[in-house]
């Protein structure tokens, strides 16, 4: 089976991407590989987007906020899909990805900016997470060889 390399972009990487990337690559499935990155990458994963990626049995010793210029070298991995998945991220002027991938927007709201305690930050990186998880098993479920940006994007309005 044909696996497709799917990069999630965030300004920091370091919650909403980072769980994109434990999310797709965990996905039952076995179709995707995840990937994320940010245009301005934070100095650390935040913690409970570190322990969302290891609940859901991601390896969390390859985790690190990168710049996303690491994926345009010429020894990146090849994206077939590229998702943002913050309102700033997608408003940046991202480098040239090698490859043409589908590209979309699915914006959702920073959960590390929620205030209050650690339940209620837990709760907001958990709604993420499952606004995430119904977007990636619509894209694994759809014929991806003949996925476009089109397409990609119209996930986001079913989801």
């Amino acid at each position: 089976m044909k696996t497709y390399n799917i990069l999630f972009l965030c300004t920091h990487n370091s919650a909403r991407s980072v769980i994109g990337e434990a999310l797709a690559s965990t996905h039952a499935s076995g179709k995707l590989i995840g990937f994320s990155a940010g245009s301005t990458p934070g100095t650390s994963v935040n913690p409970f987007a570190a322990e969302i990626a290891k609940e859901l049995g991601h390896d969390t010793s390859k985790l690190r906020s990168k710049n996303w210029d690491e994926f345009s070298l010429p020894d990146a991995p090849q994206m077939d899909f590229i998702i943002t998945v913050c309102d700033d991220a997608a408003g940046e002027q991202c480098p040239f990805w090698p490859g043409k991938p589908a590209t979309a927007h699915w914006g959702f709201p920073d959960p590390s900016k929620v205030q209050g305690s650690d339940l209620e930050k837990k709760a907001a990186f958990i709604q993420v997470m499952n606004g995430l998880k119904r977007r990636i098993d619509l894209l694994a479920s759809m014929p991806l060889e003949r996925l476009d940006s089109i397409s990609l994007k119209e996930i986001h309005s079913k989801a």
